[in-house]
């Protein structure tokens, strides 16, 4: 299979083998199965990194993942309000007792920002992630905002560390990445 390549980033998703309005109700075998297809029947060519991008919980997807391929370290990403943290608190456990080291956590929809007035709200909570990262040992990646330039840019296929590079979203997602970099081993020569 041949996936999407766009701003040098190769892109593969089950969203692309199914019909857009498809759901993809799939578990056990079904599930091993679509992960085997897209790791090792995708012609990723020569990659820097593989990031998978898993559904939230503790299900078939991430068991599947975790068990199969080496996984060199996991991201947990989750907004501060309390019902998300059990999911974020219940990823890390996951992977932490099926040896995958966790190498941070990453606090989406962190604040907003009144594209009008200014002020900022909290709509999620302020700093649950935060309290969740020192409770379990874990360092925060960082804070990715809830902004509305964020969803317009990539809807419209630009995201916004192409298309406003040097505005505080992007510079956010830039410096999570930069952490995440940070913390993985140095790839061999």
């Amino acid at each position: 299979m041949r996936p999407l390549k766009n701003y040098g980033i190769t892109c593969m998703s089950m969203g692309f083998l199914v019909e857009e309005t498809a759901p993809v109700v799939w578990r056990g075998l079904m599930v091993m199965s679509a992960i085997e297809k897209l790791l090792r029947q995708v012609d990723w060519g020569q990659l820097d990194y593989l990031v998978i991008d898993m559904p939230p919980g503790t299900g078939d997807v991430q068991l599947s993942v975790s068990q199969n391929i080496p996984v060199t370290g996991a991201v947990i990403v989750s907004t501060p309000q309390d019902i998300a943290l059990l999911d974020a608190r219940k990823g890390v456990e996951m992977f932490r007792k099926v040896h995958v080291p966790v190498l941070g956590l990453v606090q989406n929809m962190s604040v907003f920002q009144c594209p009008k007035c200014k002020h900022e709200t909290h709509i999620f909570g302020a700093d649950g992630v935060r309290d969740l990262a020192k409770t379990l040992g874990l360092d925060v990646l960082g804070d990715v905002p809830l902004n509305v330039n964020i969803r317009e840019t990539c809807d419209a296929g630009q995201p916004i560390v192409i298309s406003q590079p040097q505005s505080d979203m992007a510079k956010a997602y830039l410096r999570i990445a930069t952490e995440i970099v940070k913390r993985l081993p140095t790839p061999p020569a």
